[in-house]
């Protein structure tokens, strides 16, 4: 039984789904939807660059999703694959956009559009510099819960993401993510500040989360036979109503990644199929349960090679 998952930030790269974008005319559509929809030229700052303005939070969302979507797109109608057997969608933080469109919860016009505006909307929540990330190596949830409530006097941070048994992102002002990488030094516990430039699910984020509730309040979602499994509770939603309330609180929550995957596993799930650019969600599947099977699907040859 397998799952469908898809890549969030950070897996960003030039150049990337240039293979389906030669081979396959539905992807020049979509590229060219994409960029009539957003009035940019995504498509030449995904294939050409450069690396700075694909890395713009603004930029980088629509286009991750974008190969992602494009990905699928061939894999259901170039190869004939019966996606939709899936049993679980899912997707890392904005990786959870691709799931919701390919599980038809809703359209590609939309969700393109959307990402723009939560890309922007997230970029600009706090002053650039101010906030920052910093992933913790090597310890796990509770623990790492328990340091931030016994200095909670002295420093504010937020887990951001629980990406797997020993790897842990926290979000807050970078004055106290110092301190906190202060108090993990002392206790000898690996940590590495991420090269981002805004603090991302934690409350410093709340002025993103109105800008969403206002735009996902004026979408149509659908509801879908597909199930999708949410970042915020690490359980499938129930209907189109659930998943709107949960994506505006997405903005400001942990990502659960490391229960969905385990939840995902409990409910039968003996393999993940990652599609879009990198393989980060793979290898954070294998550390959370090394029995299972991935494939990571960003080549045309990737395709050729997978049985479901």
């Amino acid at each position: 039984m397998f799952s469908l998952v898809f890549p969030g930030q950070g897996s960003q790269t030039i150049g990337m789904g240039k293979d389906f974008f030669e081979n396959y005319d539905l992807v020049k559509d979509l590229f060219k939807q994409a960029d009539e929809s957003l009035g940019i030229n995504l498509s030449k700052i995904i294939l050409e660059g450069p690396k700075d303005e694909l890395d713009l939070t603004a930029n980088t969302q629509p286009a991750i999703f974008l190969i992602s979507y494009s990905i699928f797109q061939v894999m259901k109608k170039e190869f004939n694959m019966d996606l939709d057997k899936a049993k679980y969608f899912a997707g890392h933080s904005l990786g959870e956009y691709s799931a919701i469109c390919a599980a038809k919860y809703l359209s590609f016009t939309d969700t393109i559009k959307l990402l723009k505006i939560r890309g922007d909307a997230m970029q600009n929540a706090v002053p650039k510099g101010e906030g920052g990330m910093l992933a913790v190596l090597g310890s796990n949830v509770e623990i790492i819960e328990d340091l931030l409530n016994e200095n909670q006097n002295d420093f504010t941070a937020q887990i951001a993401n629980d990406n797997s048994d020993g790897q842990i992102v926290l979000s807050g002002r970078n004055s106290d993510i110092e301190r906190l990488i202060k108090v993990l030094k002392k206790k000898n516990v690996k940590n590495i500040k991420l090269p981002v430039s805004a603090p991302f699910h934690c409350q410093l984020m709340s002025n993103a989360t109105e800008i969403m509730r206002n735009e996902i309040e004026k979408l149509s979602f659908h509801n879908s036979k597909n199930k999708l499994i949410s970042n915020v509770t690490a359980k499938e939603i129930k209907n189109k109503e659930e998943l709107k309330i949960l994506l505006i609180h997405q903005i400001e929550n942990r990502v659960r990644w490391r229960e969905s995957v385990v939840h995902m596993i409990n409910n039968g799930v003996n393999h993940f199929i990652e599609i879009g650019p990198g393989k980060v969600l793979s290898g954070l599947i294998k550390r959370i349960d090394k029995n299972v099977k991935t494939n990571t699907i960003n080549q045309t040859s990737h395709i050729k090679d997978l049985e479901i």
